[in-house]
Order: C-alpha cells, then sequence, then structure tokens
C-alpha cells in the first residue's frame, strides 16, 4: 500500500508540474512575443533588432548549457562543500535534487521561449529589411534567416552541452551562488521594509 500511495503521490506531483509549466510557458511566450513584436515594429535599425536576436539565441543557449550540467552533476560534490559551509553548497544539492524541474525549465521553458521570440524577431527583421531594400526577395531572406538562426542555435547548444557534461560541478555551482546571493539580497530587502 505504501508503494501505491508513494507512486500516486509521485504520479500526481508530475501532472501538477506539467499543467503549471505549461501554463507559465503559454503566459511567458505570449508576453514576450507580444512585446518584442511592438517594440520592434517601433525600431527601424536592423543592426539593433540583429543584436537583440543575437542576445536571445545566446539566453536560450545559456539556459539550455545550465539544464544540461544540473542534469549530469552529482550531488556528492556539494554535500563535501555543505559540510565545509562553503557558501551556495546547499542551493547546489537543491537544484541538483529538483533536476528533471530545473532542467526542464531551463532546457524546455526558457528553450522554447527563446526560439520562438528569435523567430518574432527573424520575422520583423526580414519585413523591415524587405520593406528597405525593395530588390531583396522576402521569400529567400526568410529561409537564409532561419537557417542561420537554426544554426547558430545548434551549434551554441552543441558547445554548451559539451561544456555542461564536462564541468557541470562548476556550473551549478555557480548558479547556485549566484541564487543564494540573490535570495540574501532579496531577504534583506524585505527585511529594511517597513511593515
Amino acid at each position: 500500500m505504501t508503494k501505491n500511495n508513494s507512486h500516486r503521490r509521485r504520479t500526481s506531483s508530475i501532472h501538477g508540474w506539467v499543467i503549471q509549466v505549461s501554463l507559465w510557458t503559454f503566459i511567458f511566450t505570449l508576453i514576450f512575443a507580444f512585446v518584442l513584436r511592438i517594440l520592434l515594429q517601433g525600431v527601424e535599425s536592423i543592426f539593433f533588432s540583429f543584436l537583440l536576436l543575437i542576445f536571445v539565441i545566446f539566453v536560450g543557449i545559456f539556459f539550455d548549457t545550465i539544464g544540461i550540467a544540473v542534469a549530469a552533476a552529482s550531488e556528492a560534490p556539494f554535500h563535501a562543500k555543505a559540510s565545509k559551509k562553503v557558501f551556495g553548497a546547499k542551493k547546489g544539492i537543491y537544484l541538483v535534487r529538483y533536476a528533471e524541474k530545473v532542467s526542464n525549465f531551463c532546457c524546455d521553458v526558457v528553450g522554447d521561449i527563446s526560439g520562438v521570440v528569435s523567430g518574432v524577431i527573424g520575422a520583423v527583421i526580414v519585413i523591415n529589411l524587405a520593406l528597405t531594400h525593395f530588390q531583396i526577395s522576402e521569400i529567400y531572406l526568410s529561409i537564409v534567416l532561419t537557417a542561420a538562426v537554426a544554426s547558430l542555435t545548434v551549434g551554441g547548444k552543441a558547445v554548451g552541452k559539451y561544456i555542461a557534461i564536462y564541468k557541470s560541478t562548476e556550473i551549478v555551482m555557480f548558479v547556485a551562488q549566484f541564487l543564494a546571493t540573490f535570495e540574501r539580497i532579496f531577504k534583506r530587502e524585505n527585511k529594511v521594509k517597513p511593515n
């Protein structure tokens, strides 16, 4: 009976997480795509649009690297660091212990959103280029830009995965220390604020 109850609890937890992460992905994608579409339509600078596109691609690669590192990392080094009271080690244990959720959020939620957003930016760049340079075919430009975005993303993620697998502990520790610092600052600000 205990095994069945544990299995039911785990299954309902997974179902809850799937619904939650799907809903958040939908909301975030809507917001980012809508805001970027409005921002980019008012911007005539193709250079700025390209910079924004590269930044979004980089964000997707960066989070994908974190997701893979968390999935590849082992808890043991963080327990050793926590016993020596190394700052961020406990947060590292938490990240590795919940690797499936952290990896899902980093690789799928942020990764997919950056994929959609880079598509939106690419479409706006194509439209702006086609409007300013009438001799350029919109169809060919769209195909070339899509291929360039795909190759940059896949190539970047391949490098990120390689680094994540061989430097998983260091990457998770960096993220853990960043989150622990952010958490400490946030708690300090809450204490300073009057009730």
